[in-house]
């Protein structure tokens, strides 16, 4: 047989074929500490994907902001620099504005109110439009329960109360125009800075779940707790559009299933902890207090004078009444 360069390629070709398929890291940024809601789901999903991909696939995890803000990882994800991110919801918000929906105060009242909408047909639409309008996929939700008011000045029972508190927010126009309609200008800051910025007293406080106060250590740096229920807080877990169709089809299936055990099993980590850790933070010297009749006042003012602001940007008026439904209200 006349040997020739393509016959000398078969065998390497034949070897190439029946390779076994190399292993893939993929990078998960986390915006929170390690401990936190974040951390949990990105921990379980590491270990769904991994095992539904038999070994070959895995993902490395870097907690509390070590790939950048939440906001640069939404940004280094849509351009294929970055596989997955866990972020606040707000914080995609300036990307895709539709998911600003499940900001507005008051809307979510309970953990079934969030867990309703972002694994039904509502979380489902905001999905499709994170796709379209920031280049990445939604393919889970961490559920971190209400964000609580902290502050280190004093006990805040009431609108009043909150007269003369700096409290820090994300950059987010939502939760800025709520705490206008309450009757204070909030100061934006970085999620990164915050802790620094609580313990230098250059504000005096912030709200954020049970959770991530006890996993930030915030104990340390704030004293009162008041459990008003404006937000709650949701993390969704996205993957880059770009990474997600360079994958093959049992790769993505895998991708897919992985996020939607890892959402189940956050939704039930929070059923588990949140009593536990509000115990804790009260034994390391925190007092928590119930705002005075029921919240009435707060709930009046954010759903009376924010909520038509934003109407136009998370879809129409007829997009709240939608998840209302949803909700039986």
């Amino acid at each position: 047989m006349k040997i020739t360069f393509k016959t000398l390629l078969l065998p390497v070709a034949a070897a190439l074929l029946v390779a076994p398929v190399q292993a893939a890291t993929f990078k998960m940024a986390i915006g929170d500490a390690a401990g936190g809601t974040q951390w949990e789901l990105g921990q379980e999903f590491a270990k769904r994907f991994k095992e539904k991909t038999g070994g070959k696939h895995k993902i490395s995890l870097f907690p509390n902001g070590q790939l950048g803000s939440e906001e640069d990882t939404v940004n280094n994800a849509a351009m294929g620099l970055l596989d997955f991110s866990i972020l606040a919801v707000n914080n995609i918000t300036p990307f895709s504005p539709t998911v600003g929906l499940l900001s507005l105060p008051y809307l979510i009242q309970s953990a079934e109110d969030a867990r309703k909408l972002t694994t039904g047909p509502v979380g489902k639409e905001l999905t499709e439009n994170t796709v379209r309008d920031a280049k990445v996929r939604i393919v889970g939700w961490a559920y971190s329960g209400f964000r609580v008011l902290t502050n280190s000045k004093k006990a805040v029972r009431n609108l009043d109360d909150l007269k003369g508190l700096v409290v820090r927010v994300p950059k987010n126009e939502i939760m800025i125009a709520t705490y206008q309609a309450w009757g204070i200008n909030p100061t934006p800051m970085a999620w990164s800075e915050t802790f620094t910025g609580l313990q230098q007293r250059v504000i005096d406080g912030q709200d954020n779940p049970y959770i991530t106060v006890s996993a930030m250590k915030f104990y340390e740096v704030q004293k009162y707790v008041t459990n008003i229920r404006y937000l709650f807080s949701l993390e969704p877990l996205i993957v880059s559009e770009q990474v997600f169709k360079a994958q093959k089809p049992e790769v993505q299936q895998a991708i897919l299933e992985a996020g939607h055990e890892a959402t189940a099993h956050s939704f039930k980590f929070l059923q588990d902890s949140e009593a536990r850790i509000r115990q804790d933070l009260a034994a390391r010297g925190m007092q928590i207090v119930d705002p005075d009749n029921g919240e009435k006042e707060w709930i009046q003012k954010a759903s009376t004078v924010v909520w038509p602001k934003f109407y136009k940007s998370v879809g129409g008026k007829e997009k709240v009444d939608v998840a209302l439904k949803a909700l039986g209200r």
